[in-house]
């Protein structure tokens, strides 16, 4: 999950085989929390069920990536989240942003938190 340089919140759903793509069934659940969502894929996974309606094709985009380089091969649309909805999201973000950034900072930030 990321914001882009316009402010859109984007998830990129990785999915590293056939079976964790196929059998991924909550992925739909996210499309309510951005404002677009691609999927994320190695350039050896088979990208055919991605055309399927099953896998919403007009809603999604592809990436394709290796661990050198990344492509959009289908650009996700824009579907615009309510003000409300972004500015929630946002934040939630923002949060699990900071809490990373401090934990990797000072690893016994995250005991402390847990105790106090």
């Amino acid at each position: 999950m990321g914001i882009d340089a316009k402010g859109h919140i984007v998830i990129v759903e990785i999915k590293v085989g056939r079976a964790d793509l196929l059998g991924d069934g909550k992925w739909t659940d996210y499309l309510d929390y951005c404002d677009r969502f691609y999927w994320g894929l190695s350039p050896l996974l088979d990208r055919t069920p991605l055309e399927g309606e099953a896998f919403l094709p007009d809603s999604c985009g592809v990436i394709v990536a290796d661990g050198y380089d990344a492509e959009i091969l289908r650009p996700a649309p824009l579907r615009q989240l309510a003000a409300a909805r972004r500015k929630v999201e946002t934040e939630r973000l923002a949060r699990a942003s900071l809490r990373r950034l401090v934990t990797l900072g000072d690893p016994h930030t995250l005991q402390w938190g847990a105790e106090g």
